[in-house]
């Protein structure tokens, strides 16, 4: 796919010489969001976050709920990507909530452990409705979170620490 993402992981810039960044795209999935009645505020919020964290945003998207959109997204996106695909919205019990039926079906290997990582960081809120899954397709480490502002940056944020190194081992940093 030569859709102008940048498929590195490792940058020198404006952090220091030698600096490790690691790329990330932002998928926010919402039929509000597409038919324009709705701001994708969650996606702002996450981008905003990840870039806070170290994260270089190299894409972001709008697709309508589904099984097929998230699908077909996610498999596109991940093609030759090195980084994290972060969704946001479609996670709850709703009749449109699809995301995790299709990023399971785009998904080559779950990550359970990351996915109730997520779900545990407010163990008295909503996080316990949460369907959300996580896992990896080539180099790309791939999570669902909630459509809502805190909750998409919460349930990042419990994960934040652990995902450059995620990336680095499917990348062949630790080969066995």
């Amino acid at each position: 796919m030569n859709d102008g993402v940048n498929r590195t992981a490792h940058q020198t810039d404006e952090l220091g010489a030698g600096t490790r960044r690691g790329s990330a795209i932002v998928v926010t999935v919402s039929d509000g969001v597409i038919a324009g009645t709705r701001e994708d505020k969650s996606g702002d919020a996450l981008a905003t976050r990840l870039v806070e964290a170290g994260w270089r945003i190299e894409a972001r998207r709008q697709i309508p709920d589904g099984v097929d959109s998230v699908r077909d997204t996610l498999i596109d996106l991940a093609e030759g990507f090195s980084g994290i695909i972060v969704t946001t919205g479609g996670t709850g019990f709703g009749p449109r909530d699809l995301t995790p039926e299709g990023t399971r079906e785009a998904l080559e290997r779950e990550a359970p452990g990351l996915a109730e990582a997520m779900r545990l960081c407010n163990p008295d809120g909503l996080g316990r409705l949460s369907r959300a899954i996580a896992g990896t397709r080539g180099e790309a480490v791939i999570l669902n979170t909630p459509g809502s502002t805190s909750g998409a940056v919460e349930t990042i944020e419990a994960v934040l620490d652990v995902l450059h190194h995620a990336v680095d081992l499917l990348a062949g940093g630790r080969p066995h």
